[in-house]
């Protein structure tokens, strides 16, 4: 009786490369990842970059891969010392190694790419990308955790303006929303792992306050940036409308999260953070003016 095996080293590659290929799109983090690239390229359109926010896409999403990917290979030991079967490499779906590979080459992407909006919104993406990664490094272990993101989040903004024919910066108070979005995230996003996050050693400021504070804290700041964003537009109605909604949906990330649905409760912060993203839209092109 003839055994069950692939008939040729093609059918062999083919059941391999499937789990692999979902692994690396599983570790870029997909959902933040989707969120953060789609959201810069709809503030390129809003800012009048035309064609060149595909540019614009292309960069963000190729930085945030190799944030992603490095992130999970950096985390590769501490997730399998937790049995965190969540992530691709402790699920077997992919290897710290072809992370690593993956991380490279999409940083090398993502030079060229950020270059095709000009020096001055490249140096800054490249910045915001490096920063992101010294996050993964060393940032995550101790209590300015907050501060990469928001320094990568706030710089997102002058990567659409510069890349404008004036080359100007966006005003300062689009950058602190865009940086106060980037905070919430990263404190609301702690919840969920916290536990496990404080067992392989990763003490940020999240870990440090608690899954209830950091929980808050996330809420406050998306809170914010949507009430600012609402005061800088001019359309006050939709925009004011556009906050309430935002804040109902912060009250449900508090209730979420207080029941212990913490995957949920990051979920609708994500929903909130393009909920500040709404109002840019419906605020315009005044909100970019300096």
């Amino acid at each position: 009786m003839k055994e069950s095996f692939p008939s040729d080293r093609t059918d062999l590659a083919r059941t391999t490369a499937r789990p692999s290929l979902r692994g690396l799109v599983l570790a870029t983090h997909l959902g933040p990842t989707l969120a953060v690239t789609g959201a810069t390229t709809l503030l390129a359109v809003v800012a009048g970059r035309g064609v060149g926010s595909c540019w614009v896409a292309a960069a963000v999403l190729s930085g945030q891969c190799a944030v992603g990917w490095s992130n999970d290979a950096l985390d590769a030991e501490r997730d399998r010392a937790v049995h965190r079967t969540s992530k691709p490499v402790v699920a077997g779906l992919v290897s710290r190694e072809d992370l690593v590979t993956a991380s490279r080459i999409a940083f090398a992407l993502c030079v060229p790419l950020s270059l095709l909006s000009g020096w001055r919104a490249a140096t800054v993406h490249l910045v915001a990308v490096f920063v992101a990664y010294q996050y993964n490094r060393r940032f995550k272990l101790g209590p300015w955790s907050p501060l990469p993101y928001a320094i990568s989040f706030g710089l997102l903004p002058a990567f659409v303006t510069l890349g404008l024919p004036g080359h100007s910066w966006p005003r300062p108070a689009v950058m602190v929303v865009t940086a106060l979005i980037g905070v919430g995230a990263h404190f609301i996003n702690a919840v969920v792992d916290i536990d496990d996050d404080r067992a392989t050693g990763v003490r940020g400021l999240p870990q440090r306050c608690g899954a209830r504070w950091s929980l808050d804290l996330g809420t406050l700041a998306l809170l914010a940036a949507a009430w600012i964003t609402a005061v800088l537009s001019h359309r006050h109605v939709a925009s004011f409308t556009m906050a309430v909604a935002v804040t109902f949906l912060n009250v449900a990330v508090a209730v979420a999260g207080a029941r212990g649905a913490a995957r949920l409760a990051w979920r609708l912060a994500i929903i909130s953070g393009l909920g500040c993203l709404a109002i840019f839209v419906i605020g315009g092109s005044e909100l970019w003016s300096t």
